[in-house]
């Protein structure tokens, strides 16, 4: 259970990272954009997921890490496809 939780943590985060980014954007809301942010950030969560399966027990400073690991993934990805344009 405690993958499931670290895994919803990096989605959480990766799609409060997508929210804020669209309320800072001033642009009409395009749920390709949003639903790209959700597959990222996901696929993070899995990442997330399967490294801390090595581990024998989580602490909440590990979901903070996961939050924080969805919100760069995101960050991170949106910000080669910009530099790729």
């Amino acid at each position: 259970m405690d993958r499931f939780y670290n895994a919803l943590e990096a989605l959480v985060g990766g799609l409060v990272a997508a929210f804020l980014g669209w309320l800072e954007s001033g642009e009409q809301f395009d749920p390709r954009k949003f639903g790209g942010s959700g597959i990222r950030a996901l696929v993070a969560g899995i990442i997330f997921a399967v490294s801390y399966q090595l581990s024998d027990f989580m602490t909440l400073l590990d979901l903070f890490y996961a939050f924080l690991g969805g919100v760069g993934v995101d960050v991170l990805s949106m910000g080669a496809t910009d530099a790729t344009r």
